[in-house]
């Protein structure tokens, strides 16, 4: 049944700008008035919208981050999103072309301008009709994740496999038969190929620089290309893809010098937070794998288009990448299928070292260019974590080194007694504050630091690009959309130092009446300001911290490891963590702060070390047949691990958790 929708009851703005041509007819048509499940992304925000709102009046009161200089009206066209139709699993969510209402005037004269690109929607003109999952683009959001996976100096060798190598060839005569590419090989030692595209070209190069060209050579056995004597600058970039966020670094393969870095989103997430959500719509979703691939090679498009710009490059100078990733972000950035890693025995398409044609992958770079792809460890265990490892053999020779990379997936590796063992634990996106009530992406004004006083329970913060700790009377004077990851770690611990947590994960209301309140049936926590957290927030990171000690204790249980000699943490998320807290929080066994260290982007360079010294690629090759993989999904003591870790170790112990205790599956990390 439907009914003729009264203007007023739409929240339609009837300005005179909206009069000449976008002014909503009384005769509108819609569903009745009901609630529908939308979903943003990259923010992750979830909520629900009545039938005949705006995508924009949702976002708008949810807080979400989009840009309006006209206040919805329809006027500036900044307001953009996509509407991401199919099954999305993870979201429980299938999602049908009608969910928007058809585009409206000002959205077809926006198409018709060049304002808006072809599939993209007018947030303040599109009108919900179901359940919607909306990706807000980057260009149509005020504010950037501040994805912080800085650079670190490059210490060894500077061996690239691409060289350059100017020559002058002898003049011809009738004598010596020799062809100009003949005579190009044997002036450069012989034993050498040289590519079609290169021969093609000889000729009229050596004939207008007085038969001196620049050849370009790889891996000692291949003339790829031939340059005219005045160019010299030759590039490579060293890519981290990660399940959120990728990182370029762009390096002078003259010299090593890394002379341009970059990060952005990646465009992924709005097919799922996770790896194994964007599996589900692989699975579910004609064209899905298309999709992702299409997502991820048109980031990394844009972001090598502006790198060379940067530096003033031609495409032709930009001639090897060398890319790092999990299990299905390589397979998906090569354009494979990546459902055979979403259920057992988990089966990679390819797992040692992998070279591709520049030009296979729609990258936007010459034929001459190459893709290159770190060997993978195991169907979990991915190509960044073998780089990671890259870039700490040498401090891990000889001891017990437990490196950990956290993200959507926990990635560990342990040394110890000369072996090397590796897995792969399924935390999920809540430590980076995904899924999680007030959490968000480490962006401007996010909470990136919290204290809570053991006495009062009053709360101050610190926020990204802000220097001075806000307190309840401050912070109302900065926009504060929520808690990022390193906040999540330090406000499970902050709330179990002080009692308002019990050791189960249970808020304790009585303890601070006063801060605690009922969303239907489950308690919520005011920590500051209008940021609360839910009981079920509590849930989400307990079940990921959980996997994490279990995956760990697992490695350490094949090795024989009783304690580690030191903890790393790599990624640009584990550089932000304090040590004490995620030694406090219970994700690490046995070990305490003083061995925690933060290591930085340690795949991305890991990558780089690749890229600039071609004796590291025969390294990780042969380093990588040598790791013991384990299968957590396979390991039953996994669930056993997982079921003691959830506990929080340095909270009071509440009913329930006397209860479990005397049920012989108690709450604290248990010693070994």
């Amino acid at each position: 049944m439907t009914r003729i929708a009264p203007i007023g009851s739409l929240g339609v703005d009837l300005s005179p700008s909206l009069a000449k041509g976008d002014a909503v007819a009384a005769a509108d048509v819609v569903d009745d008035v009901a609630s529908h499940k939308i979903i943003f992304t990259p923010s992750g925000v979830q909520t629900t919208g009545e039938a005949g709102e705006t995508v924009y009046e949702v976002a708008l009161r949810s807080g979400v981050d989009i840009k309006s200089v006209c206040g919805g009206q329809g006027i500036c066209k900044r307001c953009q999103c996509s509407l991401q139709t199919g099954n999305h699993s993870k979201f429980g969510l299938t999602v049908a072309e009608d969910a928007l209402f058809k585009l409206r005037p000002a959205e077809k004269k926006a198409i018709h301008d060049g304002d808006m690109a072809e599939g993209l929607r007018l947030s303040c003109r599109a009108k919900i009709m179901g359940d919607v999952v909306i990706d807000i683009p980057p260009h149509a959001r005020h504010t950037q994740s501040a994805i912080r996976k800085a650079a670190f100096a490059l210490s060894g060798p500077v061996d690239p496999p691409i060289r350059l190598h100017m020559v002058k060839l002898p003049e011809p005569t009738l004598h010596d038969h020799l062809s100009d590419t003949e005579s190009l090989i044997e002036q450069l030692g012989g034993d050498l190929s040289v590519a079609p595209c290169a021969t093609l070209k000889i000729q009229p190069l050596l004939a207008d620089h007085d038969r001196t060209v620049i050849a370009v050579i790889r891996d000692e056995a291949e003339v790829i290309d031939l340059w005219s004597p005045d160019r010299e600058a030759l590039y490579g970039a060293a890519i981290d893809i990660g399940s959120t966020s990728v990182a370029l670094y762009l390096y002078s393969l003259r010299t090593g010098a890394l002379v341009h870095q970059a990060s952005a989103m990646n465009p992924q997430i709005r097919f799922g937070e996770d790896v194994m959500s964007r599996v589900s719509y692989v699975m579910m979703n004609k064209g899905g794998q298309e999709k992702l691939s299409g997502a991820i090679q048109g980031q990394l498009r844009d972001m090598l288009a502006e790198a060379r710009e940067t530096v003033g490059a031609e495409a032709d100078q930009l001639l090897e990448l060398v890319c790092v990733g999990n299990p299905i972000m390589h397979h998906i950035l090569i354009g494979v299928d990546p459902t055979p890693l979403g259920q057992s025995p988990f089966t990679l398409a390819v797992k040692d070292w992998f070279d591709l044609p520049g030009d296979q992958l729609d990258l936007g770079l010459a034929q001459q260019a190459r893709v290159a792809l770190l060997p993978l460890i195991g169907g979990h265990v991915g190509a960044d974590t073998a780089a990671a490892y890259l870039t700490q053999m040498d401090r891990m020779d000889g001891r017990s080194v437990l490196l950990v990379d956290i993200g959507t997936n926990a990635e560990i590796v342990l040394s110890h007694e000369g072996k090397i063992a590796a897995a792969s634990s399924p935390t999920g996106p809540a430590l980076e504050g995904a899924e999680i009530s007030c959490g968000v992406r480490a962006c401007e004004g996010a909470i990136e630091r919290l204290r809570i006083d053991p006495l009062t329970y009053d709360c101050k913060v610190k926020i990204i690009g802000h220097d001075e700790w806000l307190t309840e009377d401050t912070i109302g004077d900065h926009s504060v959309p929520g808690l990022c990851g390193s906040a999540i770690f330090e406000v499970m611990v902050e709330l179990a130092r002080a009692g308002l947590l019990d050791r189960s994960g249970l808020f304790r209301p009585n303890i601070a009446p006063d801060r605690f309140s009922l969303d239907g049936k489950i308690s919520v926590y005011r920590l500051i300001g209008d940021i609360t957290l839910k009981q079920t927030d509590i849930r989400a990171v307990q079940l990921a911290k959980a996997a994490l000690m279990a995956g760990a204790r697992l490695v350490a249980e094949e090795l024989g490891c009783e304690i580690f000699d030191e903890v790393l943490l790599a990624g640009a998320f584990g550089t932000h963590l304090d040590p004490a807290y995620v030694a406090e929080i219970g994700i690490i066994p046995h070990n305490g702060a003083a061995t925690i260290k933060a290591v930085g982007n340690a795949a991305g360079m890991g990558a780089a070390m690749c890229l600039t010294d071609k004796s590291q690629r025969d390294r990780i090759r042969t380093a990588v047949r040598d790791i013991v993989k384990i299968e957590t999904a396979l390991e039953p003591r996994f669930q056993t691990y997982f079921i003691e870790a959830m506990a929080f170790p340095s909270a009071p112990v509440g009913e329930a958790s006397a209860k479990g205790r005397r049920g012989g599956r108690g709450g604290g990390r248990r010693g070994r």
